[in-house]
């Protein structure tokens, strides 16, 4: 995982550059929608620390965008903005044996129903640090 100060999202391929997006490295094979984007809440992260004793990086979580202040289990099912890109929320992103090997830390109990959110990319964009991600909806109403 790198962090980067920006990235072009393409819908049906995912983030410019990803392991997805480039169809190599390890990754899923299992066919299905979600893979094009995944979130998970920095608060999430700061719990596992508090609450199990295990610190954890945002990039070591494996997800793409690391948010504060949004409550991604609610976008599930749901449209929404994440800097100039359109997504949908498909389905939470619970955390995988995978991750905790990468990682070298027991993190997947304190990270169940709180491992982030898949989403499908519906528009092209780019999502930059600090964006803010809003359900549609709610983003439209604002203006």
């Amino acid at each position: 995982m790198k962090t980067v100060e920006e990235v072009r999202a393409v819908p049906g391929r995912g983030l410019e550059g990803d392991r997805y997006f480039r169809r190599c490295g390890t990754y899923s094979g299992k066919e299905g929608t979600g893979r094009e984007l995944t979130l998970i809440e920095v608060e999430a992260i700061e719990a596992l620390g508090r609450d199990y004793g295990v610190a954890l990086d945002a990039a070591e979580t494996r997800r793409n965008v690391a948010t504060r202040g949004v409550a991604l289990n609610h976008l599930v099912g749901r449209v929404f903005r994440v800097g100039s890109t359109i997504a949908r929320g498909i389905r939470l992103c619970e955390p995988c044996s995978h991750m905790e090997t990468l990682a070298g830390k027991r993190i997947r109990s304190g990270l169940v129903h709180r491992g982030g959110l898949r989403a499908a990319i519906l528009s092209d964009g780019w999502i930059r640090v600090g964006d803010r991600v809003a359900e549609v909806e709610a983003v439209e109403t604002a203006r």
